[in-house]
């Protein structure tokens, strides 16, 4: 049985409950010489690795049965057999992060777009190395962690409940409180997703590997960056002679605005020369730190359809004709042009409150212009394919 405080190993499941690092592998013995290690370096950071992912937990609902999740590891599929109340935490998580996604990347080229039915969620696009793949190994380690500690809290898993370390007395600017309520059990969400997410990393210990490991640590402590302090008031009149205060996490949105932040300044990096960490690609700019995600590849621009890059294209996108940014149409059709359609649109308005308690609403119909992303020319598009 998992307690609060640490993870118990399973059956072959080595589980460190220890601070989580970047990502840092050992040489292994007969390595290549030492004047091949640049050219070998070079090869395994660009091998693609066209494999399933946890991911696809999400979307097998309450239906999670450990056997029949592709892409897991032994370790993965073992405390998916012994935890799986959490995996089904794991698996609202894996929608709640999507989501998030979706939401940050909604007015980009590339839109976080899953694919239906397949297994891989996203396709063929994260086995490219770019910032993009950065972003997703991020949010979904964050979403994991997000998913588990809120469970915990809500006394839905047998095997862990509030922070237990949360007791007695504490102090912050204001004074002295009482430790009361149900703090969030951050760290025991930490320590699953690590041993859960990283499972994989681990085992396979090349170039993409260490890439995915930074970039899910990273994730997991933007969660716990976001943890605030809620008190209640206690005294006469609510005079706050006495506080009672618990540690909460934040709403997962403020978690993928930072990290949106940190795609933005993701770090383009190489190897270092024994493999066991990164060199900036560019010496011009500053070394990543622990907090910033880091990528080895450039993204391609996702204009048109390019079935081996995984992306979708913008043919037939919305966008904005006044937007001079990313949901402009220029930038979204790539200099494509775009359609114009009329369309009637019929929304409720002129909404009353009455006595007691209705809310009753008007239809209003409004005829707005949308603009939508022209398709390549086809000799264009067959060279992409």
């Amino acid at each position: 049985m998992l307690s609060p405080n640490r993870l118990e190993a399973s059956p072959g499941i080595a589980v460190a409950p220890g601070r989580a690092e970047c990502g840092a592998f050992p040489r292994t013995a007969g390595a290549a010489p030492r004047a091949c290690l640049p050219l070998v370096l070079l090869l395994l950071a660009l091998t693609p690795r066209a494999d399933s992912s946890w991911w696809y937990i999400g979307a097998l609902g309450a239906r999670v049965i450990c056997d029949n999740i592709p892409g897991l590891v032994n370790k993965q599929r073992q405390l998916c057999q012994r935890y799986p109340d959490i995996m089904q935490s794991v698996g609202e998580g894996a929608k709640e992060w999507i989501r998030e996604c979706q939401h940050q990347f909604r007015h980009h080229r590339w839109n976080c777009s899953t694919l239906d039915r397949d297994h891989t969620v996203f396709g063929r696009v994260m086995l490219r190395s770019s910032r993009e793949a950065a972003f997703v190994y991020a949010i979904s380690s964050a979403g994991v962690v997000y998913a588990i500690t809120r469970a915990c809290s809500q006394g839905e898993l047998k095997v862990c409940g509030c922070d237990p370390l949360k007791r007695g007395r504490s102090k912050d600017e204001r004074g002295e409180f009482d430790w009361g309520g149900c703090s969030d059990n951050i760290n025991y969400g930490i320590r699953f997703a690590k041993a859960f997410v990283d499972a994989k990393e681990k085992k396979v210990k090349d170039a993409r590997a260490l890439m995915n490991l930074h970039n899910n640590r990273c994730g997991r402590m933007a969660v716990k960056r976001f943890l605030k302090l809620e008190c209640k008031c206690h005294g006469v009149s609510g005079s706050c002679t006495l506080r009672t205060c618990w540690l909460a996490m934040s709403d997962f949105r403020k978690t993928g605005d930072y990290l949106r932040k940190k795609y933005n300044g993701a770090i383009q990096v190489t190897m270092n020369q024994d493999g066991t960490g990164f060199t900036v690609a560019n010496k011009n700019f500053r070394k990543p730190t622990k907090t910033d995600l880091v990528y080895f590849e450039n993204s391609p621009d996702y204009c048109v359809m390019d079935k081996s890059a995984g992306s979708l294209g913008t043919a037939g996108r919305v966008c904005s004709k006044v937007s001079r940014g990313t949901d402009g149409c220029e930038v979204m059709c790539c200099g494509r042009g775009y359609d114009t359609t009329r369309v009637t649109r019929v929304t409720k308005c002129e909404c009353k409150f009455h006595w007691c308690c209705a809310v009753r609403c008007k239809e209003c119909q409004d005829t707005v212009d949308v603009h939508t992303c022209k398709a390549p020319k086809r000799a264009e598009w067959l060279d992409q394919t």
